[in-house]
């Protein structure tokens, strides 16, 4: 069975494994080693930290195959952006253009670098392992980071963002960057990911131009490339989607992937997730696939399992319920689907 639980400091390596499988341009993983320790420490203490707004916390979750305890997928939740150093995004935009004597009038798209998502909580890094890919466990620890939001909503903004990896091939090479950024930083792309996601930005606003910048001015290749998604990218953008985010024209200032957002207490998941009493079954036919999660934070597990509904309880087999830490009678979060079974 494949588990969702929060990172631990023993997962140190596994954890590194995965920030290098990553690849180019999935910056929340493009550090360090000692910055994914740090990373791993600060999750342990947001999870054990009592809360009721959100702050300067970090949420990490490991999904592992509890047969190898193989960890197979990370992904988080970031309670607020922006505190620490600023977070820059281009807008995208559209200005008329008009001249009479010229008999001319038509818009024009510009990009402008602003800060409007500061403050926001954010759903990001989320990575499985290539031989996971099409067996619903990039779904898995996807949605139940909005099962651990639903649990403890004070913890989280009211918008919540995820950014989205933009096109760059496994060379590091980005036609946005080529075309834009390194015009203004003199420096490669790689360098720029790995210097954005180590230090406070303050090189984004000591160079990048204060102006609004027209696309018409970028290579064709650039502009085709403003606000789409990198091809390990587009399964995680299907899942945001279904949940209910939306692109709204905000791109990344590196790579123009797109920038999803939605409020939070609106996101399907959380909105339509509730919560019942745990009953084992006894052989009774499961009548939904569902995902089921406790209604813990620090020891916060989430599962897939078929369950049935029956006199207003969650009826559950043993291998699920031992897996959630629970027992009959406790209280569990399911967001169900209907199966054919």
């Amino acid at each position: 069975m494949l588990i969702v639980r929060p990172a631990r400091t023993d997962d140190l390596q596994s954890f590194i494994e995965l920030a290098r499988a990553a690849g180019s341009g999935f910056t929340s993983l493009a550090v360090p080693d000692a910055d994914l320790e740090a990373r791993l420490a600060k999750s342990v203490k947001s999870f054990d930290a009592n809360i009721d707004a959100p702050g300067d916390h970090i949420y990490l979750l490991m999904l592992e195959d509890s047969d190898t305890g193989e960890i197979v997928g990370v992904s988080a939740v970031k309670a607020k952006v922006g505190l620490n150093k600023p977070f820059f995004s281009f807008k995208l935009l559209k200005i008329a253009q008009s001249s009479s004597a010229a008999n001319r009038h038509f818009d024009m798209d510009v990009m402008l670098l602003v800060n409007e998502y500061s403050g926001t909580s954010e759903v990001g890094t989320l990575f499985v392992k290539s031989k996971m890919r099409g067996t619903g466990a990039g779904r898995l620890i996807s949605q139940a980071r909005y099962m651990l939001i639903a649990a403890a909503p004070e913890r989280i903004a009211d918008t919540i963002i995820s950014e989205l990896r933009g096109r760059v091939d496994v060379s590091g090479h980005s036609p946005f960057w080529e075309s834009l950024g390194r015009k203004f930083f003199k420096m490669d792309f790689n360098e720029a990911d790995e210097i954005t996601a180590s230090t406070d930005n303050q090189f984004i606003t000591d160079l990048m131009p204060k102006y609004p910048i027209y696309l018409d001015l970028l290579t064709e290749e650039a502009q085709e490339v403003v606000g789409k998604t990198h091809p390990d990218g587009v399964g995680a953008r299907r899942l945001l989607e279904a949940e209910g985010f939306r692109f709204d024209g905000y791109v990344d200032i590196f790579d123009a992937g797109p920038t999803m957002a939605a409020p939070r207490d609106q996101i399907r998941t959380v909105k339509d997730s509730h919560v019942l009493t745990v009953v084992q079954q006894s052989g009774a036919k499961s009548s939904h696939r569902a995902l089921v999660s406790n209604e813990r934070v620090k020891d916060f597990r989430a599962v897939f399992a078929r369950v049935s509904f029956e006199d207003d309880g969650l009826h559950l087999a043993s291998d699920a319920i031992e897996s959630l830490r629970l027992q009959p009678g406790d209280k569990a979060r399911v967001f169900a689907t209907r199966i054919g079974i």
